[in-house]
């Protein structure tokens, strides 16, 4: 039964016991073995254990991966850490052309020697090297 259905059953409900003290003998009758029938012909209760073994099954479908699913979840990530590592790498690659690029500068220059002495000098090449 869906909600709307349950929704009316309830509604009909309410309405049948609203009125229930002024209706006459003899539907009150009729009404009590139009039940008593309707009991005798209700379907017997399942027991626990088929409707828990239906369940449990249902709940495996659901939860196994078939080989596709298991696919379009897996590209994805592989592309993803294959994109991490190469952006990764790439950072690397430009600190160490950075820091090839400063050395080659220092050792090419004639510098003064006051120029290593100066502390502004030293700070900035300290710097560039730690990033």
């Amino acid at each position: 039964m869906n909600a709307d259905e349950l929704n009316f059953a309830y509604k009909v409900r309410h309405a049948l016991n609203e009125h229930l003290d002024h209706l006459p003998a003899s539907t009150t009758d009729r009404l009590a073995a139009a039940r008593q029938q309707a009991m005798a012909r209700k379907k017997a209760d399942v027991p626990v254990r088929v409707a828990q073994r239906r369940l449990a099954g249902l709940a495996g479908g659901l939860l196994s991966f078939n080989f596709l699913g298991r696919l379009t979840v897996a590209v994805p990530l592989l592309a993803l850490v294959a994109g991490l590592a190469s952006i990764h790498h790439y950072e690397q690659q430009k600190h160490i052309a950075e820091l090839a690029e400063l050395d080659a500068a220092v050792l090419s220059d004639e510098l003064p020697l006051t120029a290593y002495l100066d502390q502004g000098f030293n700070a900035y090449l300290a710097e560039r090297g730690q990033q």
